[in-house]
């Protein structure tokens, strides 16, 4: 059994719950789930160029940790890129 989750600061939400190909309808696509965790470590990471190590300590988390979620998540990003799969986030509230 693995150590529980330690609770995450999360300030940043998606636009939308959803990003899709267009003109494939959603009940054809594969989906990938991005959990609120991996959006936030992107955001502050690639999207308001924060070092990783200044970015773990806002989210409340290992440096480790960080780079682990910015992993997971830019693999998550490119699948849906260059397979043609929906890109699902859910809001963290």
């Amino acid at each position: 059994m693995g150590r529980p989750k330690i609770p995450r600061n999360i300030c940043g939400k998606p636009a939308d719950s959803c990003f899709k190909p267009n003109g494939i309808p959603m009940t054809e696509l594969e989906r990938v789930e991005l959990a609120p965790d991996e959006f936030e470590a992107l955001r502050l990471v690639d999207l308001q160029g924060m070092l990783q190590q200044d970015a773990a300590v806002v989210m409340g988390v290992s440096r480790q940790t960080l780079a682990n979620l910015v992993k997971a998540a830019r693999c998550k990003v490119v699948d849906c890129l260059a397979h043609g799969k929906a890109l699902m986030m859910h809001h963290s509230d």
